[in-house]
């Protein structure tokens, strides 16, 4: 479950917003003047995310190695059909 909270809230609660995290798996979505500016998650998930990033932008160099010399009106044109042929199919 996400939970969203002012930055002012998180600040008056922040004790139970972290039972919250640590008990249920529960993530806090901050913001501020309507804005999200920060989530709290638990740790586990966080270290998940980290690696997730680290592999996504060694896909997004190998992307954009591959189609350095490729103009990005055609790149994207064949990304999109590579996509909806791997959806279809």
């Amino acid at each position: 479950m996400v939970t969203e909270v002012s930055a002012v809230s998180f600040r008056q609660n922040v004790g139970e917003l972290l039972s919250q995290v640590r008990e249920r798996s529960d993530a806090v979505v901050i913001s501020e003047d309507g804005k999200a500016i920060a989530a709290l998650v638990d740790a586990e998930l966080f270290a998940r995310i980290r690696r997730m990033q680290g592999r996504f932008d060694e896909v997004s160099r190998r992307i954009a190695n591959a189609f350095a010399n490729t103009p990005a009106d055609v790149g994207i044109a064949e990304i999109d059909s590579l996509v909806s042929q791997e959806r279809a199919g």
